[in-house]
């Protein structure tokens, strides 16, 4: 089984296409995923974050959860937790933050080094890193079914 996907992202409609694809490709009921977005300021985590949320099948506004922390959505596949961790400083701010509740829905969550602790129940990881125009863009599954869905992508065996 693989565990890695890397794809080279030459504008922002190819992080939107890959975000579909990596939807697609998740369960029926994603319930209990926790996916990771990692890059520096810029690099499409948030692009990355709104596309797969509207493939999910909402249709309004995704707003950024930057100064909210998490923004909840209700969606056809169950519910969805856009996290953003970039204004936490203590891992243990978490508890703060409610996180235990989220683990009901998929979420999906932005700065995750800012709480280091979180790789462990993780299922996916994606980083996006700047090159030139473009992005870098690697998916590891952290978990079996993480690995599973990673091969998937890389066999291009989703539904679409």
């Amino acid at each position: 089984m693989k565990r890695h996907f890397e794809r080279f992202l030459a504008d922002e409609s190819a992080t939107m296409a890959l975000a579909r694809q990596v939807y697609a490709a998740l369960p029926g009921d994603f319930s209990g995923w926790t996916v990771l977005l990692t890059g520096e300021l810029g690099a499409g985590k948030s692009t990355f974050a709104r596309a797969l949320i509207q493939a999910a099948g909402h249709s309004g506004v995704v707003p950024s959860p930057t100064y909210t922390l998490v923004e909840p959505y209700e969606l056809r596949s169950g519910k969805l937790y856009h996290v953003d961790l970039y204004r936490i400083s203590d891992e243990e701010e978490l508890r703060y933050l409610g996180w235990n509740e989220l683990d009901d829905g998929f979420r999906m969550v932005e700065w995750p080094d800012r709480a280091p602790g979180l790789t462990a129940d993780a299922d996916l990881v994606l980083q996006l890193v700047v090159e030139g125009n473009g992005r870098n863009a690697s998916i590891r599954g952290l978990s079996d079914r993480g690995a599973a869905l990673v091969d998937s992508l890389v066999q291009g065996d989703f539904k679409d």
